[in-house]
C-alpha cells in the first residue's frame, strides 16, 4: 500500500478555491454527492445557486436549501473562503497554527480567528474504537510552570504537576492514537480509559505508574523509568512519548496557553493529524472531509 501523502500547496488551494462560490460548490458536492433531494418534489432534482445568497434552489419547485446549514459555517458572517483558508493553514502544519497568525494572513479580528479555530477543532474528534496489537499507554500533564505564571494565578506550593491538566493517551505501534483529558491520574480514572479504549487481547506497554496496577485480563508489561530502564525487549513507551512531545511543543510554542475547557479539542487536533498521517489524500482534504 502506498502511504505517501499527496502534496496540496498554497498554489493548489488558490486554484481550487479562488472565491466563496467555489468553496460553496465544493461543500454542496461533498454533502450531496448523489445530488440534492428536494423534499417538495420528493426526488433528487437539479438545483441552481442563487446569485446573491449561499443557497441552491430546486429547478422545478424553487425550494431552497443551504449547504452551510448544520455545519461549522452556519450563520457565520465570515467569508467561506476565509474559513477554507483557516482549515488549509491548520492542516498543513504539524505543530499548529495560531489565531494571531490567521488574523495577520486574512485580516479577520483575533476574536473571530479564535472562534473559527475553536469550531474547526470541534469537528476533529474521532472515535477510533478499541486498539489492538502492541499498544503503548502513557499519562502526561499539560500546562505552564507555576514560576512562569503571574503572581495572582500562581499556586504557591505543591508537586510539579500542580496547576497542570492531566491527559492520557494510547497508541498502536504503527497505528492510531487516542487521547482523553482526565480529572487526575488515579487508578479508577486510568483504568476507565484503558478498559474503554484498549482491547484485552492487546499487549499493553506502560511505565511503572501505579495507575496501571491491578488491570484485569491484560498482558501488561511495564518499563521502570525511575530506575533508568526505558527499553526492555519490545517494551517501551517511546511512540506515545514522541506524540506527547509534539503536542506540548505545539501548545507551548504556538498556542502558549490552553483553557481547561478546550484542552481536549486541542489534543484532538494533534490526534487527528497523527491518525491521518498515512492518508494518500492531502491532509487538507482529510480535514475538509470532517465537515
Amino acid at each position: 500500500m502506498n502511504t505517501k501523502q499527496i502534496k496540496f500547496t498554497k498554489k493548489d488551494f488558490a486554484k481550487m478555491f479562488p472565491d466563496n462560490d467555489s468553496c460553496l460548490e465544493w461543500l454542496k458536492n461533498h454533502l450531496y454527492p448523489d445530488g440534492i433531494y428536494c423534499p417538495i418534489c420528493k426526488q433528487i432534482t437539479p438545483h441552481a445557486k442563487l446569485r446573491q445568497r449561499p443557497v441552491y434552489a430546486c429547478d422545478i419547485c424553487r425550494h431552497q436549501i443551504s449547504p452551510l446549514a448544520y455545519t461549522i459555517f452556519h450563520k457565520s458572517t465570515t467569508p467561506l473562503k476565509t474559513w477554507f483558508e483557516a482549515i488549509f493553514e491548520m492542516s498543513t502544519t504539524r505543530t499548529g497554527y495560531s489565531a494571531k497568525a490567521l488574523q495577520r494572513s486574512t485580516g479577520v479580528t483575533y476574536k473571530t480567528a479564535w472562534r473559527m479555530f475553536k469550531q474547526i477543532r470541534s469537528m476533529l474528534g474521532e472515535n477510533t474504537g478499541k486498539m489492538f496489537g502492541m499498544v503503548e499507554a502513557d499519562e502526561t500533564y499539560i500546562g505552564g510552570k507555576e514560576k512562569n505564571k503571574h503572581a495572582s494565578k500562581r499556586i504557591q506550593s505543591g508537586r510539579g504537576t500542580i496547576g497542570k491538566l492531566a491527559v492520557m493517551g494510547a497508541v498502536e505501534r504503527n497505528g492510531r492514537v487516542t487521547t482523553a483529558r482526565l480529572q487526575g491520574t488515579t487508578i479508577p480514572e486510568m483504568h476507565k480509559f484503558i478498559y474503554a479504549n484498549i482491547s484485552p487481547t492487546a499487549t499493553l506497554y506502560s511505565d511503572e505508574h501505579s495507575g496501571y496496577d491491578g488491570l484485569n485480563g491484560y498482558n501488561h508489561i511495564s518499563v521502570k523509568h525511575h530506575a533508568g530502564e526505558y527499553v526492555k525487549g519490545t517494551a517501551h513507551t517511546n511512540t506515545i512519548e514522541g506524540f506527547w512531545s509534539l503536542v506540548k511543543r505545539g501548545i507551548s510554542g504556538v498556542y502558549h496557553h490552553v483553557s481547561p475547557d478546550y484542552l481536549q479539542t486541542y489534543v484532538n487536533e494533534y490526534s487527528f493529524r497523527y491518525n491521518h498521517r498515512k492518508d494518500e489524500r492531502p491532509m487538507f482534504h482529510s480535514f475538509l472531509n470532517q465537515i
